[in-house]
């Protein structure tokens, strides 16, 4: 009995980079915090500025400014260790997001970097991403998967070990903190785990509404399920259990969101 047929599929070059990026993510010591955050008023005031502005403000970019600014009071999540054992602590908070843009008649995530995110406005991100999104002319070759792909696999491999060998060329092409978003590829709430590369990753979930009581109150809130990803061997579980706190309280305040949003 003959297997006729297409013939098998190559690995696509995006995913061969995955494959080498997981495999060496996960020989870090990656520890997962599956949280919820009340962004009902953030949402509410967000419903508002598209309302008033007709601005359909990326929540995304509304993350990575209450993101940024925690790293700001907290800069010790924003270090890497190189190989020789030294302390790099960077200045800048470069957010590496994943921009949703149609490549080849699909639409997937892109990495994008928002440099120097912790100056910026929450407007001033959602421009950045927004313009990404619709930047017909890039593809997903750009940065350090388009270095990555030029050069054969043992070669490649020892790119994603940019972070502990030379942390500030890393920052150069991947940014210091990462964020990217399940919501993007569907809905409803839940928490989603990887590995990564970086000191700090945020994986933005799903949104769910859900009963709490508020002021003795109960409520149908908005919950966001978040998973904050940090390496145990730079940051310890206390000053990791302060930055997702203080992470929460600028979420829940919708921080950011009072700047004015005409176009």
């Amino acid at each position: 009995m003959s297997n006729r047929g297409p013939g098998p599929e190559r690995v696509s070059p995006q995913q061969q980079l995955t494959a080498d990026y997981m495999r060496t993510a996960g020989h870090r010591s990656n520890v997962h915090g599956l949280v919820e955050i009340d962004v009902t008023d953030a949402r509410e005031r967000i419903r508002d500025i598209e309302e008033n502005t007709g601005t359909d403000l990326s929540f995304t970019a509304f993350v990575v400014s209450c993101l940024a600014t925690a790293i700001e009071e907290q800069p010790q999540v924003n270090r890497y260790h190189d190989w020789r054992g030294r302390i790099h602590e960077f200045d800048d908070v470069d957010v590496n997001v994943l921009v949703e843009r149609e490549v080849a008649g699909e639409r997937i995530g892109v990495p994008h970097v928002v440099r120097a995110a912790n100056r910026r406005t929450v407007r001033s991100i959602h421009d950045e991403i927004r313009r990404a999104q619709a930047d017909s002319s890039a593809h997903s070759d750009a940065g350090i998967a388009k270095l990555a792909r030029r050069l054969p696999g043992f070669v490649r491999r020892q790119i994603w070990r940019l972070p502990q060998l030379f942390p500030s060329r890393w920052k150069d092409l991947a940014g210091t903190v990462a964020v990217t978003s399940v919501g993007m590829f569907g809905t409803g709430s839940g928490w989603a785990i990887s590995p990564t590369n970086y000191t700090l990753q945020l994986t933005v979930g799903g949104i769910g509404t859900k009963p709490r009581f508020v002021d003795g109150e109960l409520q149908s809130r908005e919950l966001l399920s978040l998973t904050v990803t940090f390496d145990h061997d730079i940051l310890d579980g206390g000053q990791a259990a302060r930055f997702v706190q203080r992470l929460g309280e600028l979420l829940e305040a919708g921080t950011g969101l009072d700047a004015p949003f005409e176009e």
